[in-house]
């Protein structure tokens, strides 16, 4: 339809075609983003049709699509089924779309996760769906359990539903396991730079963390075994996967090591799996070698989707009862609809398919790291979403490292937000490859990071 016919026809929103540059699906995304975060366009205005906004502007209607689909990704807007598209109520947070890179948080490449609504929409139409709103099942209905058995059976732990809980993600495993597993006063061995959420809950349940050191594998054994002969001991937190700050992998040896000390020195073991399907090496985890003693939080799924707060965890039969409780008192029972949506992406084979997805845009994401700082280029870890850069040994105030970033208009993380103990030397940033949005903004975020740091 010619673009004249249009003349004095009535459209919701619509930019100037003279305006449009190449690609003309990003430009138009741009403007749509652009009037939706000014306010010109109000939260609830219902857009043009993608076919008649296409007419209008004399463009192809697959042009129209990419630039919704794009702006549906930034949680610009969002389309109902046979109503149409319409403006966000809350559409993101312009100040830190406009001016701040992150590379502090550390997202999961969320852009591919689309699939999640798919699943949600099925799950929508199951004929059991009613019985999924109630109090029962706490520790997640039976056949959302036997996908969570069947997920970790990848990973090589072996366990069954009577011993496999569904969780409101990890931090909510370790919570429980917190409250539960240990008494006022134990203390817990980590690696000196450890899970952030880890240091909070644990103060706030008086269990003293005790910091164990290591080198570039990782903790080391001999350390963990002389503090356990010193001082006593009641568990230990371990993220073996490439997951802690310095994303360190521990070798299948180290693993070997570390469990024959924890079994003899009697402790508890909290295993939280982040890497778990993103593993770019043959290994097996710590609940393998211990599993009379091992809780293990299998922190992939967190990956599927961040906003899906869905965790399976596998425990042995001494341990389940007081789990299970701290589950119940903590929040009685994770939501069964998201649960249920998990497991329709489990058992459907789309959750390994996203997974997947999100490994390619790792790999393409650690590159540009490399390519940024050669020096700390590293293949083994381009399954990461997140890197550690050292800083100047004198950088260890870490607000001002992030105030001073800030000002450039990048969001990072300092070590000492990780820290269990007051640490000084060696400082680092913990970077996110896997937030930014763009691989343009994660190569600009880098390089102002880079520019910054070299001026220190």
């Amino acid at each position: 339809m010619p673009v004249n016919s249009f003349e004095k026809y009535f459209m919701s929103w619509s930019p100037e075609k003279s305006e449009l540059t190449r690609p003309v699906y990003l430009s138009l995304a741009n403007h749509l983003e652009a009037d939706i975060l000014s306010g010109k366009l109000a939260p609830g205005t219902r857009l043009p049709p993608q076919r008649e906004l296409a007419d209008y502007l004399g463009i192809n209607f697959t042009t129209v699509t990419r630039a919704y689909d794009l702006c549906r990704e930034r949680s610009l807007i969002y389309g109902v089924t046979g109503r149409g598209s319409f403006v966000a109520s809350l559409p993101g947070t312009p100040e830190k779309r406009e001016h701040t890179i992150e590379l502090g948080i550390v997202n999961s490449f969320d852009t591919v996760s689309r699939t999640v609504i798919g699943a949600a929409e099925n799950v929508l139409r199951k004929g059991y769906l009613d019985q999924l709103f109630s109090y029962a099942e706490p520790a997640g209905h039976l056949h959302q359990r036997a996908a969570g058995v069947r997920w970790m059976e990848q990973l090589g732990v072996k366990t069954d539903t009577a011993h496999t809980a569904v969780f409101s993600g990890a931090q909510n495993v370790i919570s429980a396991a917190l409250l539960s597993l240990f008494k006022l006063g134990d203390r817990i061995a980590t690696d000196e730079f450890t899970y952030s959420n880890l240091i909070g809950t644990a103060r706030m349940a008086h269990i003293p963390l005790v910091p164990v050191s290591g080198d570039e594998g990782g903790m080391l054994p001999e350390k963990l075994d002389s503090l356990c002969r010193k001082e006593k001991i009641s568990g230990v937190f371990l993220m073996p996967d490439c997951a802690n700050p310095t994303t360190i992998t521990l070798s299948e040896d180290r693993k070997d090591a570390l469990a024959e000390v924890i079994r003899r020195h009697d402790l508890v073991l909290i295993e939280d799996d982040h890497g778990g399907m993103l593993r770019t090496t043959p290994g097996k985890p710590f609940f393998a070698r211990l599993p009379e003693r091992t809780v293990y939080i299998c922190g992939s799924t967190r990956n599927v989707c961040s906003g899906l707060r869905v965790t399976f965890a596998a425990f042995p039969e001494p341990y389940r009862e007081k789990l299970l409780s701290g589950l119940f008192h903590l929040n009685i029972k994770t939501s069964s609809i998201d649960a249920e949506i998990m497991t329709e992406l489990i058992m459907s084979g789309k959750a390994e398919q996203i997974l997947r997805g999100k490994q390619d845009l790792a790999r393409q994401a650690n590159r540009i790291f490399d390519r940024i700082f050669p020096e700390q280029a590293d293949e083994t870890k381009h399954g990461a979403f997140f890197r550690s850069l050292p800083l100047p040994p004198h950088c260890t105030d870490g607000i001002k490292v992030e105030e001073l970033l800030a000002k450039h208009g990048v969001s990072v993380y300092h070590c000492n937000r990780f820290a269990v103990q007051k640490f000084t030397e060696s400082p680092f940033l913990r970077l996110s490859v896997s937030s930014a949005g763009s691989d343009e903004l994660l190569e600009q975020g880098l390089t102002i990071t880079r520019d910054v740091i070299s001026k220190l």
